[in-house]
């Protein structure tokens, strides 16, 4: 025995060098191959250890334990399976400790069929089985199996509740869970602890329900549980997500020692409420408070960034997140590829991209989705078929910015290679966006028979977007049948949209059907449909500038004024004449142009230009660039950044044709793409015929 022990200690201090197997067996005598077989799991040399086990004529059920023991601590699923394969070798019966032991090791890694296949053939089951079982199923979502065993059991146990009602909760069936806690309640055996009502608020958090929520909480406050971090976490993600901002903020300056998932999820809510400011605020004293956030409180803040256009702010984010440095494979990295790609630094989007060792899907489609959006489609299909070329899957996301960068190159068979490859090559069902995307490529191009077809085949109804997609079609090439068909579909979906009635009005006007233009507008009147007006504002160092449609409330608005008046001056002179297809109103054609120069978007460019230095590119529609881009070759324009809630919040511009500028050299030249739906700097407010 003193040989072993000295054998031992030379495990520990001659770092682990290999003992040679001979020495095993001239040195382990009785109880001495338990000691080694130890030595060797807890430095987790498990294959040692079981090719020791092979030598030993009868093992002891401690050796077993012993062994199984050490699979389930590091996850080693193929060495528990030969330990368990070596106990039917040698006829050895396992009691119900080694067999919970082995269900452990099944359940902690995933393997639910071999546990199920051990379970079913044990003789003898204590609580401890069903609950391993249970556990395990609720684990990996599946539920069925898991309320199968539950309903089974002949007894349950504070655990057994908590983990159905947990596994419910965590995959999105908060009723299930929530049935299963009122269960619980009326069960004399049963004892609500601090998980089980965590479980419950998360429960009603997911639904939401806020008055269940706030029973749970009396009841926490009247036993004394609300003083415990778990509850404190499960109320605050609660009333975070039930709106209830100012008890969310109570519950969170309350805590006594709050960790980084508590300020993560206060800050998330935050911006979830529309609260950027105190969502921003929070992060910054997150930073000052010495908590370390982590790669979810990143990823969130970056979003909001992205969600309000904050490039600024995010740069902040990224130059923190460099100093105290970062995985490249987080979710933050993926976040950070999103903002600039929302806000239309694509090089920056690019670069982030490019230092990810191995980009998720979610990282594609942004970079994806921000060159399609911001001009340069035929990038976005570069990287598109680069991704399929990494053997990343696409999903049914990816494909909206693809179709996307198709319409905006004007690549209609691509776009429609694109939509059928969708389902025919991936196997992917195809989305309300997809048939909204390809309509508007088909519309835009004047193929409706195509569109037609397609809409009339498609296994769902078509929404708002697709309608109107192919109403800004036929405003484009003067369609009447089909828009009168897209109008009433309109008409029935959103009958007080005035969107729909202006761009029937002014396919009427344009076809010179002034009585039917008259009729839609007269419908709209006696509705009390009204038209706001168009806004658009721009970002100059921090400071947002709005403008409205004749707008002369801006404290510049005379040099703004005489800004345009000069380059309308000038283009005229150059030969431009001014379209006015898009100001369809019976007035004058002095009118029209008027209405064009004071448009509210060209108010917020002509500002830009006049406050900044050559910056980010302008986004617009039709006219204004029309306007401007003879003008550009001269070198006079420069370019401004517009902030754009239509595209950074995913709201949709009635305007349904643009025109994107990219500045590419000094001197003033530009390319010009087509832009899509989406403008950047304007909520048009349903405006289609006042340019």
């Amino acid at each position: 025995m003193q040989k072993f022990r000295n054998f031992k200690r030379s495990f520990s201090f001659q770092k682990r060098q290999s003992f040679p197997q001979s020495r095993f067996n001239e040195r382990c005598e009785g109880n001495e191959f338990e000691e080694a077989i130890d030595v060797l799991c807890q430095q987790n040399r498990l294959n040692e250890a079981i090719e020791l086990l092979h030598q030993i004529h009868r093992p002891s059920p401690r050796i077993y334990s012993i062994l199984i023991a050490a699979c389930v601590r590091h996850r080693a699923l193929q060495e528990g399976k030969m330990v368990h394969a070596h106990t039917k070798a040698s006829k050895f019966v396992p009691g119900i400790s080694i067999s919970n032991r082995l269900l452990d090791l099944y359940s902690k890694c995933g393997s639910l069929d071999d546990a199920q296949k051990l379970f079913d053939e044990m003789i003898h089951r204590d609580l401890c089985s069903w609950n391993t079982m249970i556990a395990g199923y609720a684990k990996i979502g599946r539920l069925q199996q898991a309320r199968k065993l539950f309903d089974e059991m002949p007894q349950r146990d504070n655990f057994s509740w908590n983990a159905a009602i947990s596994g419910y909760v965590s995959h999105a069936r908060p009723w299930e869970a929530l049935e299963l806690f009122r269960r619980m309640q009326n069960h004399e055996s049963s004892n609500l602890n601090k998980f089980t009502l965590s479980s419950a608020l998360a429960a009603s958090a997911a639904i939401p329900c806020l008055r269940l929520g706030k029973e749970i909480h009396g009841y926490l406050t009247r036993t004394g549980l609300d003083s415990d971090e778990v509850v404190w976490s499960a109320l605050l993600d609660l009333y975070g997500k039930c709106a209830s901002m100012n008890e969310a903020r109570g519950i969170f300056y309350k805590m006594a020692d709050k960790d980084v998932v508590s300020w993560t999820t206060m800050i998330h809510r935050c911006f979830e409420d529309g609260r950027k400011e105190e969502g921003f605020s929070l992060f910054r004293e997150l930073m000052r408070s010495g908590i370390r956030p982590n790669e979810y409180t990143f990823a969130g803040v970056l979003n909001a960034c992205a969600g309000h256009a904050a490039e600024h702010l995010g740069k902040e984010v990224h130059g923190y997140m460099v100093r105290i440095g970062y995985d490249p494979r987080s979710y933050a990295v993926s976040a950070l590829v999103h903002l600039y790609s929302k806000c239309g630094n694509t090089e920056n989007a690019r670069r982030v991209f490019n230092q990810m060792p191995r980009p998720d899907l979610v990282s594609w489609t942004s970079l994806i989705a921000g060159y399609a959006q911001n001009g340069q489609p035929e990038k976005a299909l570069w990287f598109f078929e680069l991704l399929l070329q990494s053997g990343t899957k696409p999903d049914q996301v990816v494909f909206v910015g693809v179709l996307s960068a198709c319409t905006h190159a004007g690549l209609v068979d691509k776009g429609l290679e694109y939509f059928h490859s969708i389902k025919e090559k991936h196997g992917l069902m195809h989305t309300a966006d997809h048939y909204a995307c390809i309509i508007d490529l088909l519309a835009r191009s004047g193929r409706f028979k195509e569109a037609e077809d397609i809409i009339d085949k498609m296994p769902i109804k078509p929404d708002k977007f697709l309608w109107a997609a192919l109403l800004g079609g036929c405003r484009i090439h003067g369609n009447l049948e089909v828009a009168e068909r897209a109008a009433n579909a309109l008409f029935e979906i959103e009958p007080e949209n005035p969107a729909t009635y202006i761009t029937l009005a002014n396919i009427y006007a344009n076809a010179g059907l002034w009585a039917e233009e008259a009729r839609v507008r007269k419908g709209m009147e006696s509705r009390g449909i009204v038209k706001k007006p168009g806004k658009s504002w721009i970002e100059i160092k921090r400071q947002v500038h709005a403008f409205l449609v004749g707008d002369t409330s801006h404290p510049k608005i005379c040099d703004i004024h005489a800004f345009l008046g000069e380059i309308s001056k000038k283009m005229k002179e150059e030969g431009y004449i001014p379209d006015i297809n898009f100001v369809l109103h019976d007035v004058e054609e002095e009118q029209k142009e008027q209405n064009l120069v004071y448009h509210s978007e060209k108010l917020a460019v002509a500002f830009g230009i006049i406050s900044t230095p050559p910056g980010t590119p302008i986004k617009g529609c039709i006219d204004n660039h029309l306007f401007l881009y003879p003008y550009q070759s001269k070198g006079y324009l420069y370019q401004a950044k517009l902030s754009d809630a239509a595209l950074q919040l995913g709201m949709k511009c009635s305007i349904n044709d643009g025109i994107m500028l990219h500045r590419i050299d000094l001197r003033g030249v530009y390319v010009a793409a087509r832009q899509g739906p989406l403008f950047v700097g304007s909520v048009f407010s349903n405006s289609i015929g006042k340019w």
